[in-house]
């Protein structure tokens, strides 16, 4: 999801962010007064599903860490506890290991129930969540990239995001240097059209190359884009990973220790060797280094197939996350719809904390806005 627009910046159709977010806040306090949020919720096709909520990194200040960085993937603690509470005044934590019972429909104490994720393992999430997670005693899964805990490395989209923005700024037309860093890099040629690309900003660029490219690709492509900056990413210093000795904690304390592959490799675009092997491997490790085998896997970018749904049920796992409301009809329990929230995502036009906004958030108001783009049945 894209972060949010700069301090002067205008949307597509003209309107400044504010006046987009005021109509929103005020449409969806509308809906939440008239009972229009909570019916949309109710409907038969989505009430019986627990809500599944999903995060990544959890930062001690917001505005600090969005600059330079992809705000759509931060949340400052402050913003989580309140988000967090809304919820768990509406709903029941539940243990996620028992998600087949809830996906069954059962509810404890006769109350909807809510699972918490965090995707990727960084460490400001043992840093920033962890300490609020068990202070208010919410169970909740993280899922680890296996290859990165206790690293140095970055995830493979925050070194490619990094790296475009420090070479953008002197890129007169990111198109035809893309291109000419593609066929460097050796990688299949692929025509940009605007809408890949949107403004040619890092984030678009980001996005574009992630969704086309194997993971073999996009690692030749970052080489080249760090011998042209004759460094490695700048400002990759607060992106590590957790390590074994977090995770075991975590573990202790009741989170469940998912599997979000090995690398972060986006599965849709490997052959069918890695994929298992993402699938298999990661999990492999998972039990080796906490002594419990993982039940949970995340999808990376939520992209499944049926092809990798089939993978990872053959890797052993009984529960699978996604970031679209498509389910696999034949492993449902390996294709749980989640909902991404982050900083801004539940705010009003004037950056407070909004509960109508997070009601509709929730129950599903704003989803005619969103689309998935991926072929959920190749």
């Amino acid at each position: 999801m894209p972060g949010p627009a700069g301090a002067g910046a205008h949307d597509a159709d003209g309107y400044p962010p504010v006046i987009r977010g005021l109509v929103k806040a005020t449409a969806a306090a509308t809906l939440e007064r008239t009972g229009v949020a909570a019916w949309v919720g109710a409907r038969p096709a989505r009430a019986w599903m627990p809500l599944v909520i999903g995060y990544h990194r959890v930062v001690d200040d917001f505005q600090a860490h969005a600059r330079g960085y992809m705000p759509s993937m931060l949340i400052s603690a402050t913003t989580l506890e309140k988000q967090l509470d809304w919820i768990g005044r509406r709903y029941e934590y539940a243990d996620p290991d028992l998600m087949d019972r809830w996906l069954r429909g059962e509810r404890p104490a006769g109350r909807p129930v809510a699972v918490i994720t965090f995707d990727d393992g960084y460490r400001d999430v043992y840093e920033q969540a962890f300490p609020l997670l068990k202070r208010k005693g919410i169970p909740a899964v993280v899922f680890v990239v296996t290859d990165l805990v206790g690293t140095q490395g970055m995830q493979i989209h925050d070194e490619l995001y990094l790296l475009l923005a420090a070479a953008l700024p002197s890129w007169r037309t990111p198109e035809q240097r893309l291109q000419a860093v593609l066929r460097e890099a050796q990688a299949a040629p692929r025509f940009w059209s605007e809408a890949d690309i949107g403004d040619g900003g890092p984030l678009q660029l980001t996005r574009a190359l992630l969704g086309v490219l194997t993971q073999e690709e996009l690692r030749r492509v970052i080489q080249i884009l760090r011998h042209q900056a004759g460094s490695s990413a700048p400002g990759g210093e607060g992106l590590m990973s957790m390590d074994w000795a977090m995770l075991d904690e975590m573990q202790r304390a009741g989170i469940r220790i998912g599997s979000h592959t090995c690398s972060h490799a986006l599965l849709t675009n490997e052959a069918a060797d890695k994929v298992a092997a993402e699938a298999r491997d990661s999990r492999r490790e998972v039990e080796h280094r906490l002594d419990t085998a993982p039940l949970h896997f995340a999808y990376p970018d939520g992209r499944f197939d049926a092809s990798v749904v089939a993978a990872v049920a053959d890797a052993g796992y009984r529960f699978g996350y996604t970031t679209c409301r498509h389910q696999d009809s034949a492993h449902p329990a390996l294709t749980i719809p989640r909902r991404l929230l982050w900083e801004n995502a539940c705010l009003d036009a004037f950056g407070r904390f909004s509960p109508a906004v997070m009601s509709c958030q929730v129950n599903g108001v704003f989803d005619f806005a969103a689309s998935c783009r991926v072929d959920h049945v190749a």
